[in-house]
């Protein structure tokens, strides 16, 4: 078998309107406390997805230490990033929901309904396992379930990002593409009907849905805390979808992509074009982030939901003291031993 080219989740990008807001939310209810990065600037790669105009943004890439995806919270400072004119149902086009993993998937609903005003949905039989849908205080639907894989779970009654919930056109054609963007990426679960534990206002809708899962290989610098991934997709056979972003830009309210950390962007980017999937953005060379850099690029699902690739070049490990990691001269797939990954937590928020 050939060598991994992507290694997990390395983030899910959310757009809002006040990054502090946002990101004090997700750090106190969901435990995305470590930072990696937090700046200003202007994004002049983006245009496309931009309106064909240079804006200027604020990013915070968070990171949970119970292992998992982390964060990207993202809001324009050029312009006020705009909601959705309508209400994002299960089965639209996009990124529906994040799925984030707990310990104990009893007492993160316990700790969630407790810490949160929004409304925490009830703990529901899922097609594997159980787990519970909640929504941020910005609109945003999020799941919680259960995973196998972990990096430091002491303290933590919620993990990262285990997975994304998609709603998709056509399930075959997008699991396709994920196969040949992931691979290997094992089916779970495959199944039609109507769904009593999907959070829908239209009753009786029937969807399909299919769960994919590309399990953890210790291939990459931060594999050991990435961990699984897990992807459901969901087709809504009764309605026809709204596409999430349509007449909006990326970066405006919402999930706006779904990035994943790469080990080796030529090769895939070679690979992905000649399946047909094109890169639609490539940074080329290493891009800076304040302390952190590396080469990025996107592109498109079928039904164009933004997917991220970053090959991760230098990362702080503890800013404070100024130690920084070049991952191009250490090897991209040589994990980080488990006590420099630790370090990372040391630079964690503490709020009053």
């Amino acid at each position: 078998m050939s060598a991994p080219l992507i290694s997990g989740i390395q983030q899910v990008g959310i757009g809002c309107q006040n990054v502090p807001d946002t990101w004090k939310w997700y750090r106190q209810v969901l435990g995305f406390d470590v930072p990696v990065f937090d700046e200003k600037a202007e994004a002049p790669l983006m245009t496309p997805y931009t309106g064909g105009k240079v804006h200027s943004r604020q990013a915070a890439l968070a990171i949970n230490m119970a292992g998992g995806g982390g964060l990207e919270i993202w809001s324009f400072t050029s312009r006020q990033s705009q909601p959705a004119n309508f209400k994002v149902e299960i089965g639209d086009l996009g990124i529906n929901a994040i799925r984030f993993k707990a310990p104990d998937v009893q007492k993160a609903h316990d700790w969630v309904k407790s810490h949160s005003k929004e409304a925490t949905g009830p703990l529901v039989k899922l097609p594997e396992g159980e787990g519970f849908w909640g929504t941020d205080p910005y609109g945003n639907t999020f799941q919680i379930t259960s995973d196998a894989t972990w990096f430091q779970t002491k303290g933590k009654n919620v993990g990262g990002v285990a997975g994304v919930v998609i709603g998709v056109s056509d399930i075959d054609r997008a699991v396709a593409f994920y196969q040949k963007l992931l691979q290997p990426l094992n089916v779970v679960y495959d199944k039609t009907g109507v769904f009593e534990d999907l959070p829908t206002s239209i009753p009786g809708q029937r969807f399909r849905r299919m769960l994919l899962r590309k399990n953890f290989t210790p291939d990459g610098a931060f594999s050991r805390l990435l961990g699984d991934v897990q992807i459901e997709l969901v087709q809504a056979l009764d309605r026809t979808p709204k596409k999430i972003f349509e007449n909006r830009y990326w970066g405006d309210c919402g999930y706006i992509h779904l990035c994943f950390d790469t080990l080796d962007m030529d090769t895939l980017k070679t690979k992905l074009q000649a399946q047909g999937y094109p890169f639609t953005i490539d940074s080329e060379s290493s891009f800076g982030m304040e302390n952190a850099a590396g080469r990025f690029a996107y592109l498109e699902d079928p039904d164009g939901t933004l997917i991220e690739l970053v090959e991760t070049h230098k990362v702080p490990i503890l800013k404070k003291l100024g130690w920084f990691m070049d991952l191009q001269k250490r090897g991209l797939r040589k994990p980080l031993p488990n006590w420099m990954l630790k370090a990372m937590g040391l630079g964690k928020v503490k709020d009053k």
